[in-house]
């Protein structure tokens, strides 16, 4: 029986899951920026140790999700982040609701977890229309 690895389970390479590559990736993008980093050079600021093919792999899947905007440099693309990571753990959360039925129990829940301060900020929030 072959055991599979999950998202977020360190690859035996590696050391680091899926998920916190793709984290140092968008980290070494937003550091660089407003400069355009090509595969290369962003494996050299993650760690020169991974495939060069692991770190498109990265930059591949963070463009498909709209987390990156890519130019054409020479042969390859160079990327640049397109969200700040406020924006992305926005989406996430998102994501998480739009993948569930039941909407309004996930946000009673979400709520319910909330500090004080939190809850006030968002009620704020809500009242000004934001």
């Amino acid at each position: 029986m072959t055991k599979s690895v999950g998202v977020h389970e360190p690859t035996p390479a590696t050391g680091r899951g899926k998920g916190e590559l793709e984290a140092e990736v968008l980290a070494a993008l937003r550091t660089a920026a407003p400069a355009a980093l090509t595969p290369g050079e962003v494996l050299e600021r993650v760690d020169d140790r991974l495939a060069y093919t692991t770190v498109v792999t990265a930059l591949s899947r963070l463009h498909a999700k709209g987390l990156l905007t890519r130019e054409k440099r020479g042969r390859a693309f160079a990327y640049t982040a397109g969200a700040d990571e406020s924006e992305l753990a926005a989406r996430t959360m998102r994501r998480v609701l739009d993948g569930r039925s039941d909407r309004e129990a996930v946000l009673t829940h979400f709520v319910d977890e909330l500090s004080d301060d939190d809850e006030d900020f968002l009620r704020r929030l809500l009242d000004s229309g934001s």
